[in-house]
């Protein structure tokens, strides 16, 4: 994080992610206070729909990655997602089932707290960064 470039991503994928969190959110109010979804079943739709949007713009406009190959960047990025999902939702469950913290909230602090961070380092330094730089010692995964 010496480097003005890597403050300048972080703010644009946060941008990126904020959309995504308020995507996220909305799709899992509705899921589980309009249609009386289970709260790890919404999150799994709500997730659904916030990575397809994440990872659209973080391709284009965060990492400016569009010239990369985007069937290894669409796979990297959707297991990066799915680890910082799994911990995520571990807390969700967590905090609505042994804290009784209501779900949307949950939902906000497990996503805030816990997947924006892993997803940021997991699509800079893997998944995004393939298509600037060269890979060393001609290693599969860099």
């Amino acid at each position: 994080m010496r480097y003005a470039e890597n403050w300048a991503q972080l703010a644009k994928f946060c941008t990126v992610g904020g959309s995504g969190y308020a995507i996220n959110l909305i799709v899992f109010a509705i899921c589980t206070q309009l249609l009386g979804m289970y709260h790890l079943a919404a999150a799994v739709v709500a997730f659904l729909v916030a990575v397809t949007n994440n990872f659209w713009w973080n391709r284009h406009w965060t990492f400016a990655a569009a010239d990369g190959r985007a069937h290894f960047q669409a796979l990297r990025f959707l297991l990066v997602a799915l680890v910082a999902f799994l911990l995520a939702v571990a807390a969700l469950d967590l905090l609505v089932t042994v804290g009784h913290v209501e779900p949307v909230v949950a939902q906000a602090a497990s996503t805030a707290l816990i997947a924006t961070p892993v997803n940021f380092i997991g699509n800079k330094m893997w998944v995004f960064r393939l298509a600037r730089e060269p890979l060393k010692h001609g290693g599969a995964l860099g």
